[in-house]
């Protein structure tokens, strides 16, 4: 098996030569045969141990084993104690989930400060065919059906080709030691029943079960890779416009297609959404129609669908300006006062108004309902929800409107439309551009 990693490594992964890497190590079987692999490649390694304090002395004796481990092969070791029964009720996770984030977050605190280039986990092909069918049972798209990546951000799985037997066998060969974790002789959770269960039941049927696997898997990646650059053609003629907050889809587009399910789902699973029915059903919904995800906002907005992150409702923000030359710094950009000469030709993001008819402090704030203004170049006033209507704001870009006002008055609807009532003319002797910056 020595050769076939050292292959591995130098024609698929031969990074790794030269990178500063992290061992993830629990003590078990499939860990510390990595940890040795890596030691007989002479490749940079440290190791990483997490007593997740779930098993009494038997955790503490796996510990005490890594370290030995470490001190054998004289290579450097890191030992992280967690309350993981602690962090999942305070968190409302299962156990598994609790300690697999506290085991990555600390992995990436330990990584940053210390370079540790990659962490290496030792997860290898019965693993991924667990996966594979936890992710089935569980109901899932092609995505799910890929099974463990090899390399995903800095964490690597260079075990991934090789089946537990192989490791087993290599183990034994070299007279390795290894701790057994008693939990894995448990059917309570769904992967070790599939361990244990069901996946012995299959390979039995057929022995060539892992190659053929493989092989499926390679199929899928090919076409997950047709369904990639569909959805990209697709999203190249649906987006009509992103920024840092949202992203404003055409619905047409979808319409069009044969499938408009099937490309929603991959155009937005990733951002939480489940209920694929109802999202298929906001094409043809009323506007303002929305739907939620645990993060994000789906937004029916005329012909448009806007895709928006969830944010906690912040307080109204207020801010005094004290003189006519200041630099204010707003959410969208920063807002310009200075004294002009003339009026040049403006832009929604510039105006020019009478100083002589302004009261200081001037005061910037959010919009709130009832408020009205004398939109410039018209007679009479408006409310601002009218105004909005008319310019076909969405729900979501009229959160974001902010007002310049002095005292009770709105000078500008800042980026948008100025009020009559302020409007600098010929017989205007302080002049004052406003200008916002984005």
């Amino acid at each position: 098996m020595f050769n076939a990693f050292k292959a591995h490594i130098t024609n698929n992964l031969s990074f790794l030569k030269e990178s500063k890497l992290l061992i993830a190590i629990s003590g078990g079987l499939d860990s510390v045969v990595l940890a040795h692999l890596c030691h007989d490649l002479k490749l940079n390694i440290a190791l990483a141990h997490c007593n997740f304090n779930l098993r009494g002395q038997e955790s503490e004796d796996d510990e005490t084993f890594v370290l030995a481990l470490a001190e054998a092969l004289n290579i450097e070791v890191f030992i992280e104690n967690f309350e993981t029964e602690t962090h999942a009720k305070t968190h409302k996770l299962s156990i598994q989930m609790a300690a697999r984030e506290l085991r990555y977050n600390w992995f990436e605190a330990l990584s940053l400060p210390l370079g540790f280039n990659y962490v290496l986990t030792a997860h290898h092909a019965d693993d991924n065919l667990e996966t594979f069918l936890i992710n089935l049972t569980r109901g899932t798209g092609l995505e799910g059906l890929k099974g463990i990546p090899e390399i995903n951000a800095n964490v690597v799985r260079p075990l991934l080709p090789f089946s537990r037997d192989e490791i087993m066998r290599y183990a034994k060969s070299k007279s390795i030691k290894w701790r057994e974790d008693s939990s894995n002789a448990s059917s309570k959770y769904l992967r070790n029943k599939l361990r244990l269960e069901v996946i012995p039941s299959l390979k039995e049927t057929n022995p060539q079960l892992l190659q053929n696997f493989k092989q499926t898997l390679n199929n899928l990646e090919d076409t997950a890779a047709i369904v990639e650059e569909s959805v990209d053609a697709v999203l190249k003629r649906a987006i009509k416009g992103m920024n840092g907050s949202k992203i404003v889809y055409l619905i047409d587009e979808f319409k069009k297609l044969n499938s408009p399910k099937a490309y929603l789902y991959e155009v937005f699973k990733d951002y939480g959404f489940t209920a694929w029915n109802d999202v298929l059903a906001l094409l043809d919904a009323q506007s303002g129609k929305q739907l939620f995800s645990g993060t994000h906002c789906l937004l029916k907005d005329r012909d448009c669908l806007i895709l928006t992150k969830i944010v906690l409702d912040k307080e109204d923000t207020t801010i005094l300006i004290a003189s006519e030359e200041e630099i204010i710094n707003l959410e969208n950009g920063r807002l310009i006062i200075e004294k002009a000469e003339n009026i040049l030709k403006s832009n929604p993001n510039e105006i020019y108004i009478d100083k002589e008819l302004l009261n200081f402090p001037l005061i910037v704030r959010n919009w709130a309902e009832g408020d009205y203004f004398y939109p410039f170049g018209m007679q009479g006033k408006k409310k601002l929800s009218k105004y909005f209507k008319d310019i076909k704001l969405s729900l979501f870009e009229k959160k974001e409107v902010q007002l310049l006002c002095s005292k009770n008055d709105i000078i500008w609807v800042i980026g948008k439309r100025a009020d009559n009532r302020f409007k600098a003319t010929n017989k205007t002797k302080n002049l004052l551009k406003i200008t916002l910056q984005k």
